[in-house]
């Protein structure tokens, strides 16, 4: 190869980072160089980003690119799936993760070999029957039990005190029993539109395992969203970029609105916490150093958010 095919091939691989995606197949970007992903098949990367696909058929293919489900369970573990059911919207608004991508989770949990799979979220609006309604509504509990997965109820606060370690603000938080009592926490978030922390991704859905979440808003909703990923970093993150809440979130309308609702069709996966919100804030179309949870949890070293540092998989379906 000469050196002229040689940097528009680097010119062409970096383009595709861009998280528009490289097209016709895996790409792997290191701290120095570009390489096809054949080239180096043993790699497991830091961040696998699938687009143009199906939920199931992109997750699919992102968990294959990360060494498989196997990485993360071992036969006969218990394992935690926390999607964003927070509000009771249909999954076409955009505002709770995609049940396709919740039942193709779970299924292959138990394909990797776990013995219970349970799904649950501390939903935002618990009274007057939303909670029941934010489960129905979003298709996730017709999913989880259509996958073999156990649906917790929304009204179980079954909760345990913890002290958070290096944590500047939320120095303690409960946690529901079955996150601590589990052996693998699988984060599945929807990326969206949030007025307070701009946007709603890993990072802050990890807030819907804790008992109080009111206390972050009184206490500062970017430095306890990062404080508590210094206790708990899930095992895998996946998010949910198909459709995505451009504005009026996190909540966002009851029903779907071309102006709200864009269709990225995307995936992210990532052991990195912060890394995969970064990625996810390019494929919303602001950077990562502008979101103040982010740019503290990279500072308290939970996680890297600089992207040209990591080894990234893109795919395009």
């Amino acid at each position: 190869m000469t050196q002229i095919q040689k940097t528009n091939r680097r010119e062409f691989l970096k383009k595709g980072l861009s998280l528009g995606l490289a097209a016709g197949g895996a790409v792997i970007l290191g701290k120095t160089d570009f390489l096809f992903a054949k080239e180096t098949s043993k790699a497991i990367p830091d961040l696998v980003a699938v687009k143009n696909g199906e939920p199931d058929a992109m997750f699919k293919k992102a968990v294959s690119l990360m060494g498989g489900m196997g990485q993360f369970i071992r036969e006969g573990q218990t394992v935690v799936v926390k999607p964003n059911i927070g509000f009771p919207r249909k999954p076409e608004v955009g505002a709770t993760t995609n049940p396709l991508l919740v039942k193709t989770i779970i299924e292959s949990c138990y394909q990797a070999g776990a013995k219970k799979v349970y799904v649950f979220d501390n939903v935002v609006m618990p009274t007057s029957g939303n909670s029941r309604n934010c489960y129905q509504l979003s298709g996730i509990e017709e999913a989880t039990r259509a996958a073999g997965g156990i649906i917790v109820p929304a009204d179980d606060f079954s909760y345990r005190a913890v002290t958070i370690p290096g944590a500047k603000t939320l120095k303690t938080a409960e946690i529901h029993r079955l996150v601590l009592d589990a052996d693998v926490l699988i984060n599945v978030p929807v990326l969206k539109h949030h007025s307070s922390a701009h946007l709603s991704i890993a990072m802050k859905n990890l807030m819907g395992i804790v008992k109080n979440r009111m206390i972050y808003h009184i206490s500062g909703l970017d430095q306890c969203i990062a404080d508590f990923c210094l206790y708990k970093k899930p095992d895998l993150n996946i998010v949910d970029a198909y459709r995505v809440l451009m504005s009026d979130g996190p909540d966002g309308p009851r029903d779907a609105r071309e102006a709200d609702v864009a269709l990225k069709k995307t995936l992210l996966v990532s052991r990195d916490i912060v890394a995969v919100d970064a990625a996810a804030t390019k494929i919303f179309g602001r950077n990562p150093e502008d979101i103040g949870y982010i740019k503290i949890g990279h500072q308290q070293k939970t996680g890297n958010m600089n992207l040209t540092q990591l080894k990234i998989v893109t795919y395009s379906m």
